[in-house]
């Protein structure tokens, strides 16, 4: 997997949440991934960039409105047997259950830590992403 660039599906209903999303994962979360985003702002734009790119990672918003990405996720995995591995940002640690039921496969917490964000997005990369 040395140096392989990755596409990372980033969802929010607000640009700002995506932008901080973008900057906590960096191009780089680690020094032999390298990662370009595409972004959704609502469920059907998610479901067209997942149709339409080969996505190795959602990052999704949990507390965006009105479709959150904890539901978002998991419609993609009920939806699909390729779905892409998963991460959710969320407000509050209460909200890992609904992550879990999901079929999430990380939750990170908001505010976003870079150092947190890039590791556990490096790790989904390695064990989940297809090559």
């Amino acid at each position: 997997m040395s140096d392989r660039l990755y596409t990372v599906l980033l969802y929010s209903d607000d640009p700002q949440v995506r932008d901080r999303m973008r900057l906590a994962v960096g191009t780089r979360p680690a020094a032999d991934l390298r990662v370009e985003f595409v972004e959704a702002s609502n469920y059907a734009e998610c479901i067209r960039l997942v149709d339409d790119y080969e996505i190795a990672l959602m990052l999704l918003d949990g507390e965006a409105t009105p479709g959150g990405g904890i539901g978002i996720a998991r419609q993609i995995k009920d939806d699909r047997e390729d779905a892409p591995p998963t991460c959710v940002v969320i407000a509050r640690a209460a909200d890992r259950w609904l992550a879990s039921y999901a079929e999430v496969d990380a939750t990170l917490m908001h505010p976003l830590d870079p150092v947190t964000t890039g590791q556990t997005i490096a790790e989904l990369l390695r064990t989940h992403a297809t090559a």
